[in-house]
């Protein structure tokens, strides 16, 4: 069984998430069920066959989330330190290109979301770091092209 590293703030995350679907989307789909089952005929029931989808759906994310949580391997990031870019790391890069800033924070893939500067540990742009030193340059192979940056910042916040 392989180990799922995440930082505690997104373990946190997937906590408040479980414990939502658990307590409070399970009761009310529940709820929901009988209520359609009140309704009559449930071959032709389309709030039934609805609410058992939807009971379907938050079964399934409260087991992949029950498995990702007993896996999880939450690694203090405000612990790590160093100059080389590793998990957990706060990088901040300039693209050669374009002069442009970008700060990304390595995190796992659960937690990654590149709108808050997240990026998972196995996005092209983490595994083209990962090893890397401040004033390194990276080429890195994106779906839109390759993209060359300079390593300007590497913090551990």
């Amino acid at each position: 069984m392989d180990k799922v590293p995440m930082t505690g703030a997104g373990y946190a995350a997937m906590e408040a998430e479980l414990k939502h679907r658990q307590q409070v989307e399970r009761p009310r789909i529940i709820t929901a069920i009988s209520e359609a089952r009140a309704l009559g005929d449930l071959s032709e029931n389309a709030e039934y066959h609805a609410a058992k989808e939807a009971q379907s759906h938050n079964e399934g994310r409260i087991a992949e989330l029950e498995d990702k949580i007993s896996r999880a391997e939450v690694i203090d990031v405000s612990k790590l330190g160093g100059d080389t870019i590793k998990f957990g790391a706060t990088v901040t890069l300039i693209d050669e290109d374009t002069e442009e800033k970008k700060k990304y924070q390595i995190v796992g893939e659960n937690e990654a979301d590149v709108k808050s500067g997240k990026v998972s540990i196995t996005s092209p742009i983490a595994r083209a770091l990962i090893g890397k030193k401040k004033g390194d340059s990276v080429e890195v192979n994106t779906p839109g092209g390759g993209k060359s940056y300079e390593i300007l910042k590497v913090a551990f916040v």
